[in-house]
């Protein structure tokens, strides 16, 4: 025969939840002091923003499967020195109106000059042109080899060679964007103008972009500046196409491979090479040797002088700069002062003194 415990012997039925119950309010106790013990030591690192803060980072960001990421059109901590240093550059040339901007898009360090300011854009509005016509090439909207027939209305002096030919000759759509930016011509922009559906069409698509200051009031070469875009515009369309935010893979691409084909280098790739402390006929070549590359875009018009570039540095990272500069009509001052920013952020990036 089995003998059971005594009923007595479990104590009273609410015994045991009584227990649970101070046991969890002894158990709530403690931790309480714990948690205000360790907030009360961390208090000192969150004041400085040492804890859950984002910081410029000098390396790349790389992704968790491997790989360099994108990075984005984010301004996050001015480089105020350097915009000082733009400022006080501009200051000393009393007659000129200039404007600069610069984003490392793997960091957000930026630098900036009256960025926002619209001034005349001249040839530099190929770049965001550029970005328009593949979207829509994107889009299945526009071929990439689609013809497109020379007009008397598109036809336009100064830089290029498509509007010596004979009004109806066709060009393919390719063509006409190479040339708009490897040799700035002036009838293939016009053609691009024409076939994105005109300049009410194209300006709302700037405007769709996130560029304010991008406008398209006429035809090229516009001698007069009455198309505008702004310092900050031009670098963001470059960034737009580089951090995949517009364009696929292979259209991103295509806007890369033309722009590399730019022959002016006399600003911002000079510039930036005068900035490491040389200087070169073919400044391109030499800055490969610091393992930087500048794919740009200049504009130049006599009264403005303008040029947007994306720079790789030779930590990885990528930066979008641009420069614009108004003032007496083919004054060297107008280059000189381009030029000068760009090494001033050459020597900034790159850390040379």
């Amino acid at each position: 025969m089995t003998v059971g415990r005594s009923p007595r012997s479990r104590g009273p039925a609410w015994a045991q939840p009584l227990k649970l119950v101070l046991r969890l309010l002894v158990m709530g106790a403690g931790l309480g002091v714990m948690v205000g013990t360790g907030l009360k030591l961390l208090a000192p690192h969150l004041a400085q923003g040492a804890i859950g803060i984002p910081r410029a980072d000098p390396q790349p960001r790389v992704l968790p499967g491997g790989g360099l990421a994108l990075g984005r059109f984010e301004p996050r901590r001015e480089l105020t020195g350097l915009s000082q240093e733009w400022i006080r550059l501009a200051a000393a040339q009393k007659d000129l109106n200039a404007s600069g901007f610069l984003l490392v898009l793997d960091d957000g360090r930026y630098a900036q000059m009256k960025a926002e300011q619209p001034m005349p854009a001249a040839s530099s509005i190929k770049s965001p042109i550029l970005l328009a016509g593949l979207e829509d090439v994107d889009r299945g909207k526009l071929r990439w080899n689609e013809s497109l027939p020379l007009t008397k209305e598109v036809v336009g002096d100064g830089a290029g060679w498509m509007g010596s030919k004979p009004l109806g000759t066709r060009f393919p759509f390719f063509e006409a964007a190479t040339e708009m930016i490897r040799v700035s011509d002036n009838s293939a922009t016009n053609l691009l103008i024409k076939r994105l559906g005109g300049k009410t069409e194209i300006n709302g698509r700037f405007q769709s972009l996130g560029l304010p200051a991008t406008v398209v009031n006429n035809w090229l070469p516009d001698l007069k500046g009455t198309n505008t875009t702004s310092s900050r515009d031009l670098a963001k369309a470059i960034a737009l196409v580089d951090t995949g935010e517009k364009l696929s893979p292979r259209a991103r691409d295509l806007y890369r491979e033309i722009m590399a084909t730019s022959h002016t280098n006399t600003l911002i790739p000079l510039g930036l090479l005068k900035g490491l402390g040389s200087d070169s006929s073919d400044p391109d070549s030499d800055l490969k040797t610091y393992g930087i590359t500048a794919y740009n875009k200049t504009g130049d018009i006599g009264i403005a002088y303008a040029d947007a570039a994306l720079i790789e540095l030779p930590n990885g990272q990528r930066a979008v700069a641009a420069f614009m500069v108004k003032g007496p009509f083919n004054d060297p001052r107008s280059a000189e002062l381009i030029r000068q920013m760009a090494a001033a952020a050459a020597r900034t990036l790159v850390g040379k003194s």
